[in-house]
């Protein structure tokens, strides 16, 4: 998986999808498959699924996109590949695009949520970013909380964060950053609704490490700037949007662009402004 878009309609109408309630509290239910190609496992999952209307929402494009911008900054994430597809869905035939990604375990390994991580092992007192630093995953948290501004991510719970462990190995570590679905504008269904977006806003984010506030985050940085490997620059904007046309609206991809780049350009400014 490399962020790649098949535009040609993929049969995947026998995936069996299982239904994932949206752990930010708002409406709708997000479903996921999962299948083993060549004897590799495949993850699959939908954008905001309606019983009545089918897919209606791009969560999975969003996927995409902040794929996409991970490479190009050089941050360690999973991959997704978007597909369009028809599908089945209790008993009825839909056509959409989903994401797909492979397993980030590697063999041995077993994963666990970081917030029941933390309850096992944190010192008393001990705040979550305190414990992720103490644990030798300070670099990480702190790129992930400035990504999480970029992208304004509304949903960085416990569990979209997994500590991976191999028991005979003796091994512990951070799975790579995944699952940006709500992020960007994934509350905007109508091109009316991104043209008014303000894309610059501060709304009320969940996240495990910091408050609810990704701008308010950016003050355990305390003034680092050394985080991504690489640039954004105004000509990536091709790279990040290739091949979503007719997927998104232009009014939509215009929408995200300009998000993206703005709070990334300000990003400087916000830490320093928060330091």
């Amino acid at each position: 998986m490399n962020g790649t878009v098949w535009r040609e309609k993929q049969n995947l109408t026998y995936l069996r999808w299982s239904h994932i309630r949206n752990s930010s509290g708002t409406a709708g239910t997000f479903l996921k498959a999962e299948s083993s190609l060549s004897g590799e496992k495949i993850y699959y999952k939908l954008s905001n699924f309606d019983q009545v209307l089918g897919v209606v929402g791009h969560e999975c494009v969003n996927e995409i996109i902040v794929d996409r911008l991970l490479t190009i900054l050089g941050v360690k994430h999973l991959s997704y590949d978007l597909i369009h597809a028809d599908i089945r869905v209790e008993g009825k035939n839909y056509e959409t695009y989903l994401c797909a990604s492979k397993d980030f375990k590697e063999r041995g390994e077993s994963k666990v949520a970081l917030d029941d991580y933390y309850r096992n092992n944190a010192l008393p007192a001990e705040s979550h970013y305190d414990f992720c630093v103490r644990n030798g995953w300070k670099d990480y948290i702190d790129t992930m909380i400035a990504v999480d501004y970029i992208i304004q991510n509304r949903d960085r719970h416990g569990a979209n964060i997994e500590v991976l462990r191999n028991t005979r190995a003796h091994t512990v570590r951070i799975a790579p950053l995944f699952d940006h679905g709500l992020s960007l504008l994934y509350s905007c269904t109508t091109d009316a609704e991104a043209t008014k977006f303000d894309v610059m806003a501060d709304r009320k984010c969940q996240n495990f490490v910091g408050s609810f506030s990704c701008r308010d985050n950016l003050k355990l940085l305390d003034g680092r700037k050394d985080l991504f490997p690489g640039k954004l620059r105004r000509k990536d904007k091709e790279t990040l949007l290739a091949g979503l046309d007719g997927v998104l609206s232009e009014t939509f991809l215009e929408a995200i662009w300009r998000m993206i780049y703005r709070r990334y350009t300000s990003l400087e400014s916000e830490v320093y402004e928060n330091v």
